[in-house]
């Protein structure tokens, strides 16, 4: 029986790119992966067979040599060329090995994953343990850490590798052996009579759930789980310009998955400490100055609060409030590493409650003076008015 062309079994051009064709295989492989057609002997087949069109097609001296003679140029028609050998089409060990870093976090990563049904996989898409689950822990930076970025070093309770066993569940080598339900195939093949004669389906083993072993005597810390409670010391990497309500995650940093299961991973909420004098607005920083009447008119220096330490800052003579000014730099960066905020300082002029009757005679002495007279005609810009200023 002639083979199908494999640009039309991934659904692509014959002119199309490397990228096309590589995303053309993954959308191909993962609708007819075994973990979401179990028992499916079609799908399977479908599956090996765009295994087999994608390890020509991304070659490119494999892909030039079929453009030009067709299978023959890459092994004949029985597929001589593929990872399977002669004849044999692909087979599902050389599939993981090779290609299974590109269903990604789908099905577990590089071996070919956990499949829907929790497993990790060995080699040979076998599933060899359930997959560990996920860990969630909070974080809280201040506004310098988040900022600079910073090492934070945590104790993480979870499941670990149980110690006894190393995570075989077994208590010691002898103590597993051949599934005798799939004789270590991991699935099992069942018949069916049906109206058009008879279906053979396969499935994952009932006896050992897919994992083609058995435990015969289980370890006695773990009680067969390859697994136990224990405690890791994890240094989390936080990168600047992070910010409140970020998730992060840490692949295989979870609980360790049951009998050499794959570990879950770490997730990692961001929550931000408020800074007791500045508040943070995108990657800028927004102080509030607050200045007596006479620092205002006579104009003075003032050290100011930063995300670093400290700043002085040159008050003009007859600043009004409501005035910003701007540290240029002074702010958090972008997390993707364009562009730094500033510092905004905004001036807040006092105005006193309760004076003295000394203090009352020397201002009412100058209540009638022209320089303590509102300039009614100077038009002056509102406080909205010099923030749009400042970022546009």
């Amino acid at each position: 029986m002639s083979k199908k062309d494999y640009y039309e079994i991934l659904g692509v051009e014959k002119g199309a790119s490397g990228v096309e064709i590589k995303k053309a295989y993954r959308k191909t492989a993962l609708k007819f992966h075994p973990d979401r057609n179990p028992g499916d002997s079609a799908a399977e087949d479908n599956f090996k067979e765009a295994a087999e069109a994608y390890e020509v097609l991304s070659d490119d001296n494999k892909r030039a040599r079929y453009d030009r003679f067709g299978h023959a140029g890459v092994g004949g028609p029985s597929g001589q060329g593929g990872f399977g050998g002669a004849g044999g089409g692909m087979r599902m060990e050389d599939i993981f090995e090779n290609f299974g870093d590109i269903f990604g976090d789908f099905f577990g990563g590089g071996g070919g994953g956990g499949g829907f049904g929790g497993g990790s996989r060995a080699r040979g898409g076998r599933p060899t343990g359930q997959r560990g689950s996920n860990l969630r822990v909070k974080v809280k930076l201040n506004l310098q850490e988040m900022a600079e970025g910073v090492q934070k070093k945590i104790k993480v309770k979870k499941q670990v590798e149980c110690s006894t066993c190393h995570g075989s569940g077994a208590k010691n080598s002898n103590s597993k052996g051949t599934c005798s339900g799939c004789s270590g195939s991991g699935y099992v093949r069942r018949v069916t009579n049906t109206i058009l004669g008879q279906m053979q389906t396969t499935a994952t083993c009932p006896t050992c759930h897919g994992e083609g072993s058995i435990i015969t005597d289980k370890c006695t810390s773990c009680v067969g789980e390859g697994r136990e409670r224990g405690e890791e010391a994890i240094t989390i990497d936080i990168p600047a310009g992070i910010t409140d309500g970020i998730q992060l995650s840490m692949s295989g940093k979870g609980n360790k998955g049951a009998r050499g299961g794959r570990a879950g991973d770490l997730l990692i909420q961001v929550e931000e400490v408020p800074h007791e004098q500045l508040k943070r607005d995108g990657q800028n920083v927004i102080y509030h100055l607050h200045i007596s009447f006479i620092d205002a008119s006579l104009g003075t220096t003032i050290e100011v609060p930063t995300i670093t330490g400290k700043a002085k800052i040159k008050v003009p003579a007859g600043t009004q409030g409501g005035k910003i000014f701007r540290l240029k730099g002074k702010g958090l960066p972008s997390l993707n590493g364009y562009g730094m905020g500033d510092q905004l300082i905004d001036v807040n002029i006092y105005t006193p409650k309760n004076l003295s009757s000394g203090e009352k005679s020397t201002l009412e002495s100058l209540r009638d003076s022209k320089n303590f007279q509102p300039n009614s005609n100077k038009a002056e810009k509102s406080v909205f008015d010099r923030m749009k200023d400042l970022f546009t």
